[in-house]
């Protein structure tokens, strides 16, 4: 299943404010099922791999090449005690919470790397975060 996640992305920028907004107010990953917007930009796929990368889009912006969201999470000053807290949570709550720290720092990411990354959550993913992050703050 291949998914060009920078042609959703692309698919939400063209969105008016009204459907955009309906995303930004689902509180869990859950909820995006419940909205129209969402069925628009997946063509009508509703497995929760996709509720997951929707829950993210109206935070994240798109920039090729980026750093990843473990080295923006250490660069926008997240604490180490709250990212351990996030990743030690399980779902829902675990997107819940990253999608705070990401509202926090307002990043940046490729979201062919990100999109795929949130499609596939796991617990490697969760690591792969970590590391960046503790990455990071070595430099």
């Amino acid at each position: 299943m291949g998914i060009n996640f920078k042609e959703v992305v692309d698919r939400f920028e063209a969105l008016g404010n009204g459907p955009k907004a309906e995303l930004r107010r689902c509180a869990t990953p859950d909820d995006v099922a419940m909205v129209p917007v969402f069925y628009r930009l997946f063509f009508g796929e509703t497995d929760m791999r996709h509720r997951r990368v929707a829950f993210f889009l109206p935070y994240v912006k798109h920039s090729a090449n980026s750093d990843s969201l473990g080295a923006q999470l250490g660069k926008g000053k997240v604490s180490e005690q709250r990212l351990f807290q996030v990743l030690r949570s399980e779902p829902p709550n675990d997107l819940i919470q990253l999608r705070r720290l990401v509202q926090q720092i307002e990043p940046q990411l490729d979201w062919a790397k990100f999109g795929e990354q949130l499609f596939y959550w796991n617990n490697d993913h969760k690591r792969h975060i970590l590391e960046q992050f503790f990455m990071n703050q070595s430099k």
